[in-house]
């Protein structure tokens, strides 16, 4: 009998500690949420952030019946937003090179025999036409 009784209070740990970390999720991400809308005015947020702290669970649900499409989509656009400056940031960093410097990348593959003479060519002739 004790064995089943702390078996159960296990698992009661368990799903009280999964609900309550799942609960704090939501709660972050309503706030950021709430923060990264700029239709949204500072008194209905302070309203909103208000009712967060003395309805929780209530508020939080309210949230995300309401407004959730609207969470969704400024999530999506922050997340393309940010990729789209990651694909920035990496063609910048990558094509950053002058021509002269892929002429002399060329050069030096031409000498060690890697390359041909003709492939030698065309890739001086795209540096230069990049420039």
């Amino acid at each position: 009998m004790d064995f089943w009784s702390n078996f159960w209070n296990f698992v009661w740990i368990f799903f009280w500690s999964f609900a309550f970390i799942a609960y704090l999720f939501a709660l972050f991400a309503i706030i950021g949420d709430l923060f990264r809308d700029h239709e949204l005015n500072g008194w209905l947020k302070a309203i909103w952030i208000v009712f967060l702290v003395f309805l929780p669970f209530l508020t939080a649900l309210v949230y995300l019946i309401a407004r959730g499409d609207g969470m969704a989509r400024r999530s999506a656009k922050q997340a393309s937003e940010m990729q789209a400056a990651t694909d920035q940031y990496i063609r910048q960093t990558a094509g950053a090179h002058s021509p002269s410097d892929e002429i002399a990348k060329a050069k030096a593959l031409l000498d060690a025999g890697t390359i041909t003479p003709q492939e030698y060519e065309s890739l001086k002739a795209k540096a230069l036409a990049h420039s």
